[in-house]
């Protein structure tokens, strides 16, 4: 992927939520769900996601997708910031920039059949006649492992794994080139993961799609992804191929989360040592200063305690936003 060009490039993205506390909801509060985010995901490439549940990483993806409306920062896509886009100016860009949700009964309607919940995005945006869309329901729902006549069928008659293949039917409607994977895996039976993530990889070889893959398990992780971004209470704490996060993690953070990876050798998984990190994940809505890592963290300085981390380039496409790791 190196030297490919950007297909979307995030710049100083924040996400912020109000808030009402109190019985009786006397007191605002901000919710800081997304700060400060600043990378790249190249063409072709499959970009993951991964961190603690509440770090933001869903947040990351409905921003870049406007279906929240960032704080601040930028979403450059053709060189237009689509962050500032309003509904109306949105709408042709939502046909390239698709997503699919984590429970796919959930966002399929159950009063439509499967080809009408697949059919109707190409009716949208008018992508081809009516005499012409059963044909391309019926090619989509190929694409995807289902045969013809489930285009007849309920969301209900359906298996979950079945369910999420209409989901990703759905999403390749457009004919997008990005697509966000929202946990698309995680409600699914672990015979079922598998098969949907080899789904995805065929896919994205036959069309050239681009992924933004969010989701906690590091394994699924590290088979599926080209980089890997690692967040922790709302801010990218580090960012680089899969062998250089996996393999040579900088941040604290990211070591004790690689260390949680099972071995596949059992004589070398009982003898490896686990980092575990004491405490829990401070609030979003009271982040620590400086460095929001450092009331867990094993090797804080006092610098870290006042001084945000600032977010550079430790080596070629090796991101980190950590004072330990020398410049």
């Amino acid at each position: 992927m190196m030297g490919a060009e950007p297909l979307l490039r995030i710049e100083g993205l924040k996400k912020h939520f109000p808030v009402r506390l109190g019985a009786f909801g006397e007191r605002s509060a901000v919710v800081q769900a997304l700060d400060d985010a600043t990378f790249e995901i190249i063409e072709g490439e499959t970009l993951s996601l991964v961190g603690e549940s509440g770090c933001g990483k869903s947040t990351t993806g409905f921003a870049i997708l406007n279906l929240h409306r960032p704080t601040a920062g930028q979403v450059i896509y053709r060189g237009e910031n689509i962050a500032i886009f309003d509904e109306r100016q949105m709408r042709p860009i939502r046909r390239d920039l698709q997503i699919v949700f984590q429970d796919p009964y959930s966002t399929l309607n159950p009063r439509m059949t499967v080809g009408e919940a697949v059919g109707e995005p190409i009716l949208f945006h008018k992508l081809c006649s009516k005499a012409e869309l059963p044909g391309r329901i019926e090619r989509l729902l190929g694409d995807v492992g289902l045969p013809g006549r489930f285009a007849q069928r309920y969301p209900h008659e359906l298996s979950g794994g079945q369910r999420q293949r209409v989901a990703i039917a759905r999403a390749l409607a457009c004919e997008p080139k990005f697509i966000v994977c929202d946990e698309a895996i995680s409600a699914l039976d672990v015979s079922i993961q598998a098969q949907i993530i080899n789904l995805l990889l065929d896919l994205q070889e036959k069309y050239g799609l681009t992924y933004l893959f969010i989701a906690h398990h590091l394994a699924v992780v590290r088979h599926i992804s080209d980089r890997v971004g690692v967040m922790y209470l709302g801010r990218l704490a580090e960012l680089g191929s899969r062998d250089q996060v996996f393999g040579a993690p900088l941040h604290p953070y990211t070591k004790a989360l690689m260390s949680a990876v099972p071995e596949a050798d059992p004589v070398a998984e009982r003898s490896r040592q686990r980092q575990i990190l004491q405490g829990d994940v401070p609030s979003p809505l009271a982040p620590p200063a400086g460095c929001r890592f450092h009331t867990r963290c094993p090797i804080a300085m006092e610098q870290c305690r006042s001084v945000v981390p600032e977010w550079r380039e430790h080596e070629a496409g090796h991101f980190v936003a950590c004072h330990a790791v020398p410049a």
